[in-house]
C-alpha cells in the first residue's frame, strides 16, 4: 500500500515522501499509526544514521490493520504501543528479564526486520524504519515482537509517550538508580526523558528531587511532576545536593540530555555523592564520541558506580500495561507532557521547537 512519512535521505531535515508499505509476512504486523513522538533520538539521526535514507519515529501508537501468518498477541482492530526493542521472549537476555537487551534489536539502527526484510520502498530502494518502527509514517509494517497491545478506551496520544519517553526517563530512576525512600537525586535534563525521571524518582519516594535544566519553561514543568528544587545549572545543582544530603553529595543522577559531552557527563558527575550512581540515559549526536571522563580515584574510593541505561532497564510487555495504569489512576501525569501536537509535514518544525526548549514532548497527530 501506499502511505505518506517522514524521511531522512542523509544528514540534513526531514522530508515528507510517498512511501510503499509492505503487506505482512509471517511475523510481521500493519500498523495504521495515530500518533509519534518526537524524540530526540531521531533528532541524532539528522548527523549519524547506520543506513540512509530512513524513516523516522520510533515512538508510537495506533491500530492494527492486518497481521501475517503466525501473528498470535495481536489481530486486526487492536490498538498497539510501538516497543523501540523488539522482545522475543527466548533469548538469553529475555530469559533472565532483561528484554530491553534481546538480541533481536541488533538492527534498530538500520530498521532491518528481524526477518532479514525491510517495510519500507522509496523509489524502488528497500527502506527501514527507525527501531524497526518508523512510526513517522502513516503505516507502518512491525515485527510481532514490537508490538504491545493495549485496552481500547486508552487515549492512542498518551500511549504513544509509553513507547519510549515514560519508560525511559522512569525506569532510569527506578530500575537503573534505583532510587530509595530518603534519597537525594538530581535529574540534568528536563524534557521528555528528563520529567519522566523525575516522576519516577518522586513516586520511589526520593526526599529531594533536584531538576536541572538552563530552560526556565522545563524546570518550571518539572516542579509540576515531582521535583523539589529546580536550578538552571550542574554546579548549582551539586552545591544544593550537598547541602541537603548533609555533605555527602547526591544518592542518584540521571543525566536525560538531549545530547551529552565530556563537559554536560562531568557537571553531571560533580553532584554526585559517595557510594551515588550516576545513571547515564542521554546520548551523543555521534556514536564514538567520548562523552565520559570521570577522575578515577574518587570513583574509587566513594565506591561510586556509572550505570547505562537503556529503554530505562524496562520490560515493555511488563512495564507498558504498569504504566498505563499508573496514568489512569492519575498517578503518573503523561498527558500534561505533550505541549503541542504537529502535523506531518509540520515535523522540522517540531524539532526546531524542541531545541528552542519551547515543549516538553511534542507529538505528530497523523491524518487519515
Amino acid at each position: 500500500m501506499k502511505t505518506h512519512g517522514a524521511v531522512l535521505r542523509g544528514p540534513g531535515d526531514w522530508e515528507v515522501v510517498e512511501l510503499e508499505v509492505l503487506d505482512p509476512a509471517p511475523g510481521q504486523v500493519l500498523v495504521e499509526m495515530a500518533y509519534a513522538g518526537l524524540c530526540h533520538s531521531d533528532e541524532h539521526l539528522r548527523f549519524e544514521s547506520q543506513r540512509y535514507p530512513i524513516v523516522g519515529g520510533h515512538e508510537g501508537a495506533g491500530t492494527v490493520l492486518a497481521v501475517g501468518e503466525g501473528v498470535r498477541t495481536v489481530q486486526p482492530g487492536d490498538h498497539v504501543v510501538t516497543s523501540f526493542l523488539p522482545a522475543c521472549g527466548h533469548c538469553r537476555w529475555c530469559a533472565s528479564g532483561r528484554s530491553n537487551l534481546c538480541d533481536l534489536g541488533a538492527t534498530i539502527g538500520t530498521g532491518q526486520l528481524p526477518d532479514g526484510t525491510w517495510p519500507f520502498r522509496l523509489d524502488g530502494a528497500e527502506v527501514g524504519g527507525f527501531c524497526m518502527v518508523g512510526a513517522f509514517a502513516q503505516h507502518s509494517l512491525l515485527s510481532e515482537f514490537s508490538c504491545v497491545r493495549i485496552e481500547p478506551h486508552l487515549p492512542l496520544d498518551v500511549a504513544a509517550l509509553m513507547a519510549c519517553s515514560v519508560p525511559t526517563g522512569w525506569g532510569s530512576a527506578v530500575n537503573a538508580g534505583p532510587v530509595r525512600q530518603g534519597d537525594v537525586v538530581v535529574v540534568v535534563g528536563t524534557g521528555g526523558v528528563g520529567c519522566n525521571a523525575v516522576q519516577g524518582a518522586a513516586m520511589a519516594g526520593a526526599a529531594q528531587v533536584i531538576a536541572v535544566d538552563p530552560v526556565e519553561f522545563r524546570r518550571e514543568f518539572a516542579r509540576t511532576v515531582g521535583a523539589t528544587h529546580a536550578v538552571a545549572g550542574t554546579g548549582e545543582a551539586a552545591a544544593l545536593a550537598k547541602e541537603l544530603s548533609r555533605g555527602t553529595g547526591a544518592d542518584v543522577v540521571v543525566l536525560a540530555t538531549g545530547t551529552t559531552s565530556p563537559e554536560v557527563t562531568g557537571g553531571a558527575y560533580r553532584c554526585l555523592g559517595k557510594g551515588g550512581t550516576l545513571v547515564l540515559t542521554g546520548l551523543a549526536d555521534h556514536t564514538m564520541d567520548t562523552t565520559v571522563a570521570l577522575p578515577g580515584n574518587i570513583t574509587t574510593v566513594f565506591e561510586q558506580r556509572v550505570q547505562g541505561a537503556l529503554y530505562g532497564m524496562c520490560n515493555a510487555y511488563r512495564d507498558i500495561p504498569r504504566l498505563l495504569r499508573l496514568y489512569e489512576q492519575g498517578t503518573l501525569k503523561v498527558s500534561e507532557l505533550i505541549t503541542r501536537r504537529y502535523a506531518l509535514d509540520e515535523v522540522n518544525q517540531g524539532y526546531q521547537d524542541q531545541r528552542d526548549g519551547t515543549i516538553i514532548r511534542g507529538v505528530l497527530q497523523h491524518e487519515h
